[in-house]
């Protein structure tokens, strides 16, 4: 009788160990915010707005973005150094991290998840590993022929999955659009004439159109991924013509774009602007005034709000736009040197980086309230686990 009153308390003491209900817990609401200047992320949870820990050892994180695995549980972390990291969010440790290029800008997972890709701005090109070893699968050099005749390297851009596990990304050099198709063993390339210096790339949620801004002339370059054999098109040329250009601080970002009611919101290149375009024939249909220069423009998940985050020296606030009436509805000020914000996967909050104030402020969307604020060292990008099922992110 002994032996069974003991055996029955030991079982009640397992099921009740705080270490075995820690363990047990799913990824969809978990995320890493990037500390860029101590080379660590910390690893959050949307459904209490709580840090859960810290993994350091990443390396140069100043320009550093993050996908994810098809479940959720782990982060390939993109670092500014050439550095590619597999995070395990759930023992909150590296996994796997290789250094392939001596400078990065960012990458991309395949549709299938098989495949994590990496755009270089050091010697350029771009690199392919297996997700689950990071393995090199294929190594994308991105040569082009430069205006002396020679034979050069470009740095690539605007890296992007697309449906039909293919990876399409820009040459800022040269001036292109190429796409690579995973799907085969021969990983083949197309490449596509695009406009002058494309410094970053985006596609729309339904896989169809790659857009690549153009640092060097006012536009945007557009391939139809359906209809690829048409080429690319130029989108909203000359919308700052006849304009005084202002000094760019920073460039804007294309992939947390903003599309809401059959419209699609960018941020303009050297003018305090953000310009709406109609996606029916992606004209010009208006431009809103800003307070600065806009980095991020982004919608929340209902798509009735934008938000816009600026360069600086306007950097500390972030102005959120109705979309239906294309008017400044508020002005928030979430801390120094705002540098991103995520929503969470429905919408109801949005987690604001403030680098220089040292914390992340999570606002209520239908409020505009704060409703939570983390202490981070520098944070700067924010991704969470949700990425793993979008197009693009």
């Amino acid at each position: 009788m002994l032996a069974l009153v003991m055996v029955m308390l030991l079982g009640l003491s397992a099921c009740q160990s705080p270490a075995t209900v820690n363990e047990l817990r799913g990824t969809g609401d978990l995320g890493l915010v990037i500390e860029r200047a101590s080379g660590s992320v910390l690893v959050v949870e949307t459904t209490g707005n709580s840090v859960l820990g810290r993994v350091e050892g990443l390396g140069d994180l100043s320009h550093a973005s993050v996908v994810y695995s098809r479940d959720g549980r782990y982060g390939y972390v993109f670092g500014r150094d050439g550095g590619l990291t597999k995070v395990d969010l759930l023992t909150r440790s590296i996994t796997e991290r290789v250094m392939q290029s001596g400078n990065s800008i960012g990458g991309a997972i395949s549709q299938d998840g098989r495949y994590v890709a990496v755009s270089n701005y050091e010697p350029g090109g771009v690199k392919v590993f297996d997700s689950e070893t990071l393995a090199l699968v294929a190594d994308v050099p991105a040569t082009y022929t430069n205006a002396e005749g020679e034979t050069a390297q470009s740095k690539t851009v605007g890296l992007v999955d697309a449906p039909g596990n293919q990876f399409v990304f820009s040459l800022f050099d040269a001036g292109e659009i190429w796409t690579l198709d995973m799907a085969a063993d021969s990983h083949e390339i197309t490449r596509y004439d695009a406009g002058d210096a494309p410094y970053d790339g985006l596609i729309t949620p339904d896989g169809r159109y790659y857009i690549a801004g153009l640092f060097g002339e006012d536009g945007l370059s557009m391939l139809d991924l359906w209809e690829p054999q048409a080429g690319v098109t130029d989108i909203l040329p000359g919308y700052g013509k006849g304009e005084q250009k202002l000094p760019v601080y920073k460039m804007p970002h294309l992939e947390g774009w903003a599309i809401a009611d059959g419209r699609a919101f960018v941020p303009a290149v050297g003018h305090h602007q953000v310009l709406v375009a109609d996606m029916n024939d992606w004209s010009l249909m208006d431009r809103i005034d800003v307070q600065g220069q806009p980095v991020f423009v982004m919608a929340s998940p209902d798509n009735r709000q934008i938000w816009v985050s600026f360069a600086h020296p306007d950097n500390d606030v972030i102005q959120v736009i109705d979309a239906r009436t294309r008017k400044i509805i508020h002005t928030l000020e979430p801390g120094k040197a705002v540098l991103h914000m995520e929503f969470t996967p429905r919408g109801e909050r949005v987690w604001v980086s403030a680098r220089d104030s040292n914390r992340v402020t999570v606002y209520d969307t239908r409020t505009l309230d704060p409703v939570a604020t983390l202490s981070a060292e520098n944070p700067s990008g924010i991704f969470f686990t949700s990425r793993a099922h979008s197009l693009g992110l």
